[in-house]
């Protein structure tokens, strides 16, 4: 798909690897929309980029939809949909305190894997009734994951469930959604900079990318980025889980 001229919407767009995307992608000449429980931050990349910015919670379905329908209503209808949005906070089964606190793992869940599907269904439910383009196509719906999905550490059961959740999502959408000339695939990313890490040590984060085999480094957001736009401009790519990792394998710690 030729990326120029068409309308994007990015899930937590505000921040992180959203951010990377939606840069990338508007430098590519798409007209993008960020989407984000953090209105603040969303506004803040939607200035830099001549962007549009709207409050989404990914997960709510009224949410999810008035938020299309503004995209609709002032940039036209989308489709690219790259789905960014997630939380990842660490607990354990069975800790010190106790077993994992249920609420919690619902709403990991709820957010990472419920929100991806909720904002794909509705995307692509518009996606289908788009003109086609060259090849047939109509739409591109970017999903991430995590290696955690592969290699989910000590503490990181609900993250991994999610994230395995929407690893496994990623064929049976794209075989559902050929029929409309819609690609469905997803990323996997390592450990990259963002606002996930930043609240760890600089020393854990001089340990994780230590980890690396090679670059031996964080990943940088653009990179992610980088990657949702070759997505989108290769008409191949469908159906598949891409690791973005530097060969890195996580350990159990």
């Amino acid at each position: 798909m030729r990326i120029a001229g068409e309308v994007a919407v990015v899930t937590g767009g505000g921040s992180g690897l959203g951010a990377g995307a939606a840069r990338v992608l508007a430098a590519a000449g798409a007209r993008v929309a960020l989407l984000d429980v953090n209105l603040a931050g969303a506004e803040a990349v939607a200035a830099e980029l001549g962007g549009l910015a709207l409050r989404c919670d990914v997960a709510d379905e009224a949410s999810a939809r008035a938020a299309l329908d503004e995209v609709a209503a002032r940039l036209g209808p989308a489709r690219i949909l790259v789905n960014c949005a997630g939380i990842g906070p660490s607990a354990r089964i069975a800790g010190r305190d106790g077993p994992h606190d249920l609420a919690l793992f619902r709403k990991v869940v709820e957010v990472n894997l419920v929100g991806t599907f909720n904002m794909m269904r509705l995307a692509a439910a518009r996606m289908q009734d788009l003109p086609a383009l060259e090849d047939g196509e109509r739409g591109v719906v970017v999903m991430t994951a995590s290696v955690a999905a592969f290699e989910g550490q000590v503490g990181q059961a609900a993250y991994a469930a999610s994230k395995g959740g929407v690893a496994a999502l990623t064929l049976p959408a794209a075989r559902e959604l050929a029929r409309a000339g819609i690609r469905v695939a997803t990323i996997a990313p390592g450990t990259f900079d963002t606002p996930m890490l930043a609240t760890v040590s600089q020393e854990v984060r001089d340990s994780l990318a230590r980890q690396v085999p090679f670059p031996p480094r964080l990943g940088r957001p653009e990179e992610y980025g980088s990657l949702v736009r070759f997505i989108c401009e290769n008409p191949l790519l469908n159906g598949e889980t891409i690791r973005l990792d530097g060969a890195i394998r996580m350990g159990p710690r």
